[in-house]
This record gives structure tokens, sequence and C-alpha cells, in this order.
């Protein structure tokens, strides 16, 4: 959930100087002669993406031929948003499916699941012009592999369909599946997991479900700006308003925030990102909204929801919500049957323990303006029906973070019994020691 542009320009001087020290490191190992047993004894490192951090495809089952990228384009990227991801939640399944039936969203597991994860619009248009705000994991898997990292063998990646529950069956079958194929490619060696933003819900919840299979596969878990305690100010505005990745000129060649609304109200991982109502927060993040009183003759009023708490207002402002779709208008309201889904999601994730043998690295953002409180409206331009709110740009207060999650909620001193935490990504050189590329 951090800015792709802070990681990217941490990520790029930290791979520099892993640049200049593999040089030495080539050096004195031919003087030594021992280059083939320091190989031989390196960890697979597996990749884990975010929210949003993965390459989704639409297939046709009536069209085996048809295979289509559409998440993420640059081009076109509304138009086959809408098209092919917007979708409904399932109750009797779990599962996010797309409002065409004969769509399937998958996710493309060429070149050991790193393809999905690297640069997420690998079209030529991207490639020429060097549109690096698509530009995921690509420094991290270029830094791995000038340590000595080799695909395949040592190093993989792990990307899922993040419109899913981060405990749906699918995505924990597939993460034990690449476990399991990183422990055997590496000769039997434990697996470090490098998780991004979400990706750290996911692996909580796995390691919560499957606990002993954790244990076996996993030495070191390294966890990136997870909102372990959730996100208050970005995910109430999300099923609120709609959620814009990149903003600016470029916003124009990218999803709009109201396209993107319309997929996350329906989006189990999303509410399980919603601010635990458990944690005791130092100051419970709350939502507020200027309103007409038409008991009071109109009158203007602030009125506050506290954010773990939000579901009456949820209920309220996304009432009438709706899209069209190939001529049918399907209503959007808020989902209680993934709120209740969501409600299990944070029961697994608060009852997640650390294995005795993993080793557990937190590295977090701070210095960065990160939205907790939101409102809605102004007392010179209040909202007369709360529906309105789904239509209105909204006003943040601020804490430190990463520009997404506050620091409170991705701390977690308490969730785990071992933990090594990095104080802000200006101390990301943790990396280097963490992956031992000395």
């Amino acid at each position: 959930m951090l800015s792709a542009a802070v990681v990217r320009l941490r990520l790029r001087v930290l791979r520099r100087h892993l640049r200049l020290r593999g040089r030495r490191r080539s050096r004195r190992r031919s003087r030594r002669g021992d280059g083939e047993e320091e190989e031989g004894g390196r960890e697979p490192v597996l990749l884990v993406s975010g929210m949003g951090g993965s390459v989704l495809h639409a297939r046709r089952r009536s069209n085996p031929k048809f295979d289509l990228r559409v998440w993420v384009r640059i081009l076109l990227a509304n138009v086959e948003f809408k098209k092919y991801l917007w979708s409904l939640y399932n109750p009797d399944t779990g599962y996010v499916e797309p409002l065409d039936d004969d769509v399937e969203i998958v996710v493309p597991e060429h070149d050991h699941g790193l393809y999905a994860i690297d640069i997420l619009d690998p079209s030529w248009f991207v490639e020429i012009l060097h549109l690096s705000m698509v530009y995921h994991f690509h420094d991290m898997i270029d830094m791995l592999l000038d340590c000595g990292y080799k695909k395949g063998t040592t190093l993989f990646g792990y990307g899922y369909d993040f419109r899913q529950s981060n405990r749906i069956d699918k995505v924990m079958v597939g993460l034990r599946a690449k476990l399991e194929t990183a422990y055997k490619a590496s000769g039997g060696k434990k697996v470090n997991i490098i998780s991004h933003s979400m990706g750290g819900l996911l692996v909580s919840c796995f390691m919560s479900m499957n606990h002993n299979i954790f244990a076996k596969y996993v030495n070191k878990w390294i966890c990136i700006a997870c909102p372990f305690q959730g996100a208050p100010g970005c995910i109430n505005d999300s099923l609120l308003t709609g959620l814009q990745f990149v903003y600016g000129f470029e916003s124009f060649f990218f999803v709009s925030r109201w396209v993107m609304h319309q997929l996350l109200v329906e989006c189990p991982s999303i509410y399980e990102m919603l601010p635990n109502p458990k944690f005791k927060w130092k100051e419970a993040p709350i939502v507020q909204v200027w309103r007409k009183n038409p008991e009071k003759d109109g009158m203007t009023e602030l009125v506050m929801y506290e954010a773990t708490d939000c579901v009456s207002l949820f209920e309220e402002a996304l009432r009438n919500n709706e899209l069209k779709y190939n001529g049918k208008t399907i209503a959007l309201p808020f989902n209680m049957s993934v709120f209740k889904w969501a409600t299990e999601t944070r029961r697994i994730l608060d009852n997640a323990e650390l294995p005795d043998t993993v080793s557990f690295y937190n590295i977090y953002g701070t210095s960065y303006e990160t939205p907790y409180d939101v409102c809605y409206g102004s007392e010179s331009s209040p909202i007369g029906d709360l529906s309105e709110v789904c239509h209105t740009m909204p006003v943040y207060t601020y804490v430190d973070g990463d520009g997404t999650v506050p620091i409170e909620s991705t701390m977690v001193i308490a969730l785990f019994s071992h933990i090594i935490g990095c104080s802000s990504y200006h101390r990301f050189q943790l990396l280097v020691s963490v992956m031992s590329c000395d």
C-alpha cells in the first residue's frame, strides 16, 4: 500500500549499492574459488504482492484462444475494466464472480510467478515511455538477481486475484503449492517470504490456518507496509467513494476512481482491511459528515461515526449505489454477506501466531501524511441525503505513516512474539542483511 514511487526510489538506491557489493563478492569468490559453495547454500525467496499488485487476464470459456490483460492497462483501462472486472460476490461460494458468466479471471503463471508481479502493464507502449507507475516488484526482482538469486531455483513470485478474500481456498492452496515448489527446487531449503502491503494479511491468514505447513516451509518472513490493523482513512473512503492509484496527468490513462469504486464494494479483500474494531487505537479513527438535519429546519450539524463501526453509514450511503452492465441495472449496496465473511477473516488474523522457528522482520514507512479520519461535506456545503457521500471528495485528517497505512497499524508489536522492526524506509538496507546478500 506504500506509494509505489517511494518503494522504487528506495530499491533503486539499494540496487546500486548491492551491485557494487556483488562485484566485490564476485572478485572475492574468484580468489577463494568457493562461488559454487556459496550459491549452493542460498535460501529461496518468494515475493508476495499486495492489493492491485498482480496482473490479471480475462479468458472466455467459449473461446480458448481469447486471453486479454485487463489489469493493469494503460490504454483502454476503463473500458476493459468495466467489461471484465466488474463482478458480484457469491455468498454461497465466497468468491467474487464476473458479471459475464463466460468470463474467467486468471493470474498468469509465466516466469515462475514473477511475470504477474513485475511490470503490471508489460506492453510496448509502457516500455517505450517507461511509465514507472506500473513498475511493481521490478526493482526488487532486479536487486535479487544482482545478488545471485536465480528464477525458478531460488527466486519465485506469487500473484493472486486481489479481488478475492485473503483466506479463500484457491489463494491458500496456491500459496502452499508455491512454497512447496520453492522448497523442492532449492534442494529442500526453507523459504524466505517477502510480502508487500495486503500480501502480509494473506500470509498471516495462511500462517493462522496452516500453522504446521508454514513452520515446515518458511525460514524468514519479511513484511513490508502491511495494514495489520487495517487502513482507516483509505479503506473507509474506498468503500464510499472509490480508490485512485495515480494522480495528475497520469490518472487519465488509468482506471477512474468511480469505476474502481464499483468493484471495491463487492471485494472481500477491501472489507478485510477495514480498521480492526478490537485493536486499542491510541485515538480511535472517525468518519465525519456535515449534514442538513431535516428535523431541525435543515440546520447544519457535524455527525460523527467511529471508523471501526461504520456499518450504518455504509448501508445508508450505498443504498442507491448501482451500475449499468450490458443494458441491465445492477444494485450494489453495502454487502453484509461480505462484511460477515470479513469479520471471520479478522478473527483468523487476530489468532495468528508466528512459529518459533520462523524469524519475522517488519518494515514500515514513516514521515508521510497518511489518511486517518475522513470528513464529507462542509459547514458551508453540507450533505443532504447520505447517498450524496458517494459522489463527494473526502477531506482527510492525517497521521504519520507511509501515505496509506498508519504506523500504528503496521507495527503489530503485540501480534507476534519475535519481531525486528525497521522504523522507516530510510532503513531499507535491512533487506541486505536479512537476505544474506553479503
